[in-house]
């Protein structure tokens, strides 16, 4: 189990936090009044959006005459950590639209404003402050919906809720195109929002729309409290279907919906091998691209990039490569990759974006089609990655030559609860093939889930590459096989229990998605009970145990496994989890016993300061050396904020085994970095990475690299003015040394200027 990442919380967290476990049980409650009061009636959320008349000005102050006819609501309810119980602030929303917009105000009041926690940073990197936001469900069927979030300064923020992805239920990575402003006030803050219905897909433009609208707040004190404009009963499995219904936006257009982006990318790059030496300067490069965006109606998206840039532009978190045998994940950057990436999503990862890794060209479709949702991609990339997996390990080989890539993916809903879906993916090269090509189920109902996928893939290989994965896999390593997995969950108010069973051949391949393990199958179950005790100092306590066992294609155990873990939230946002582990774990021929025991903790004390550790304890494997011993793992993390635009983060692992009377291997990794966000379009941004690892050969049969160290730096300015017109001007140096080089010196270093401007006609 991957230690609980420190971070600070995202709104996807705290979502998913309230969303399986907020009360039906309790009556519904009035909102409170301007002096904290309660008011006789209880608020109901829905309506009709009205058509304002006049102009509106996005500046945060709405006093315009045309708010005067806007629909107004209220969030009223406090669902997290509160049981759907009065809101303990007050916050009103007017709401109206155009012919091209949708427009809402936020008034947030609040008994203290010196703790409002408002900050100056990037996009979506707002989420531990106060905000507020709309949440959109545009077709109305309980699926996906947009949230679109504002902080008090104007700081945006926006996701895809997904309700069919079990996975991971909301995704970050949409940048929509929409305008917001926010101010202090004497008695809180106020913030101006409008969402162009070009940004949105919805059903056919003509009559009246009804959409599902959640409206939210964040107000992070003592405790982090969730509050919203419905109530959400805590054994529901479904956030989305507690949205109000809201009807009216009758004439509502999206324009030409059609958007060019040109992109410039201008850098160069100097290496050399040893320390003294003269740089080596490589071509300077010039690289043109072009995205187009266009909306042929509400409810489809078509995209084609041509010679893009994908080029990451800061650069991704280093993770500890070591003592590890499979492959690491990093998360996908890329702009044309990223919109859209939720109608392709499903229980396996299928599609990982990254297999794609320099494209000449690309073109995209989703769309809706009455109770249907789909997505297509075509591609020709000028690199051919390959993920190669195997039983106990996996990595990554590169052909030296192109493949045209196609993936298709789309789903039905036959009603709320039920929906089935298929999936292809298609990569050809010269004398290499892969295909893959599956169906997939989903039913939801209260507080029962239970999905299924079947997956069939079939391979074409050069001789090299299947005489290096036929050493593991034996006469199994066929060009073809199966894939399929099966899950049931149960959650309520105050119970939850997991149980699935998946199978995965030897000769299975999924060449553009993530899948490093083949040729075994894993079985699991477990369950957890939870506690809310509103009022107390830790106020939610969870505890949950699995057991799950894993076998190789011919029956070989691979692991048996049992864990238990207890988590509570606690004063000061804090969280604090304790979590114990036993396994037999097969490797080189034998089964191993690990066992460890972890403590996970974080603290938000005020809006300034994070702080997280985690600490494991246990016996382990390494790897290396086919030999358990005494293995310690600490991770220290923390934030900080330095008045309203300077954030500082750092994030510290360290790791060392001891064994037969020594240490066998210490391993550290470093990420830290800093950001001066001067106003919301520009950004200073430094980051600097390091790793170490240092090795007792002793302590090893097989020779093994004494030591390795490597560090890097970047800074990074960037101008936005919105996702799509962008200026970043950057350089990096990195460094390293290893058993050959003893001296740790800089070996490459970079500069680069990227600039891009979305152009609507």
């Amino acid at each position: 189990m991957k230690p609980f990442s420190l971070k600070p919380h995202t709104l996807a967290a705290a979502l998913l936090l309230c969303a399986p476990f907020a009360g039906a049980h309790a009556a519904t409650p009035p909102a409170a009044d301007d002096a904290g009061s309660v008011s006789r009636s209880p608020f109901v959320p829905g309506g009709r959006i009205p058509l304002l008349r006049g102009d509106i000005s996005i500046d945060g102050n709405p006093d315009e005459a045309a708010w005067g006819d806007a629909l107004v609501q209220e969030i009223a309810f406090d669902i997290q950590p509160g049981d759907n119980t009065p809101a303990p602030v007050k916050t009103t929303v007017r709401m109206g639209y155009t012919a091209d917009a949708l427009y809402l105000a936020f008034h947030a009041k609040d008994p203290d404003p010196s703790r409002i926690r408002a900050h100056l940073r990037d996009r979506d990197a707002a989420f531990n402050d106060d905000w507020v936001g709309v949440f959109l469900d545009t077709f109305n069927d309980h699926r996906r919906g947009y949230e679109l979030i504002v902080n008090p300064l104007g700081v945006q923020a926006d996701l895809i809720h997904d309700e069919t992805n079990s996975n991971n239920q909301e995704d970050p990575s949409w940048d929509g195109l929409w305008a917001s402003a926010g101010r202090l006030t004497d008695d809180g803050y106020e913030v101006e929002v409008r969402i162009p219905f070009s940004t949105l897909r919805f059903p056919a433009a003509g009559g009246e729309q009804r959409w599902g609208i959640s409206l939210f707040r964040n107000w992070p004190r003592d405790k982090r409290h969730q509050l919203a404009s419905h109530q959400v009963p805590r054994e529901s499995n479904c956030f989305q279907c507690q949205w109000g219904k809201y009807d009216g936006l009758a004439g509502a257009q999206q324009g030409r919906n059609l958007e060019i982006v040109p992109t410039l990318t201008v850098g160069t790059t100097q290496d050399r091998d040893h320390a003294g030496e003269r740089w080596r300067s490589g071509d300077t490069s010039i690289e043109p691209g072009v995205d187009v965006s266009w909306a042929p109606s509400p409810a489809m998206t078509l995209n084609a990039t041509l010679n893009p840039d994908f080029s990451q532009v800061e650069t991704d978190q280093l993770q500890l490569a070591f003592n590890d045998s499979f492959a690491l994940f990093y998360q996908e950057k890329r702009p044309f990759f990223l919109e859209g990436a939720d109608y392709f999503t499903s229980q396996f990862d299928v599609l990982y974006t990254r297999q794609i890794a320099d494209p000449d060209f690309g073109l995209r479709a989703t769309g809706r089609t009455g109770s249907g949702a789909y997505g297509a991609i075509v591609a020709r990339d000028a690199t051919t990655l390959l993920l190669v997996p195997g039983v106990l390990g996996s990595g990554f080989e590169q052909l030296d030559q192109k493949a045209n890539v196609a993936v298709g993916r789309y789903r039905y809903d036959f009603n709320t609860h039920f929906s089935v879906g298929a999936i292809g993916t298609f990569r050809q090269g010269d004398d290499y093939s892969n295909n893959v090509a599956g169906v997939d189920a989903r039913w939801q109902q209260g507080s029962h889930t239970a999905t299924a996928q079947f997956l069939r893939s079939q391979s074409e290989y050069p001789a090299d590459i299947v005489d290096g994965y036929r050493d593991e896999l034996g006469d199994d390593a066929t060009p073809s096989g199966n894939a399929w997995r099966a899950a049931y969950s149960f959650g309520n108010r105050n119970w939850s229990f997991d149980a699935w069973h998946m199978d995965i051949d030897p000769g299975f391949r999924a060449d553009l998605g993530f899948m490093g393990q083949v040729g075994y199958d894993k079985s699991l179950i477990g369950g957890g009970h939870s506690w809310f005790r509103d009022g107390q100092a830790f106020n939610r306590i969870n505890a949950y145990v699995d057991f799950d066992i894993t076998h190789r294609f011919d029956g070989q155990l691979l692991e048996r496994e049992l864990e238990a873990q207890v988590n509570a939230q606690g004063p000061m946002q804090s969280s604090l989890r304790l979590h114990g582990l036993t396994r037999a774990r097969y490797w080189e021929g034998r089964l191993f016993d690990e066992h460890y025991v972890d403590v996970n903790a974080s603290v938000r004390p005020n809006g300034k300061l994070q702080l997280g550790a985690y600490v494991q304890v246990g016996q382990m494997l390494d790897l290396a050396a086919d030999r358990t011993g005494r293995r310690t793992m600490v991770e220290l993390s923390g934030n900080l904020n330095v008045g309203r635009g300077i954030a500082l983060d750092m994030d510290l692992v360290h790791q060392r085994m001891r064994r037969d009377g020594g240490t066998a291997f210490t391993a550290s990794v470093l990420n830290a970095g800093g950001s001066w966000q001067f106003d919301p379009r520009q950004r200073l941004r430094i980051t600097v990475q390091g790793s170490k690892v240092d090795r007792d050969p002793a302590l090893y049969l097989d020779a093994v690299n004494e030591s390795a160290r490597d560090w890097a730096a970047q800074l990074v300015y960037s101008y936005k003015v919105n996702p799509r017109t962008a200026l970043y001007a950057g350089a990096s140096y990195g460094a390293f040394m290893d058993d050959d080089h003893r001296e740790l010196f800089g070996n490459t270093r970079s500069v680069f200027v990227k600039l891009s401007y979305g152009w609507q006609p």
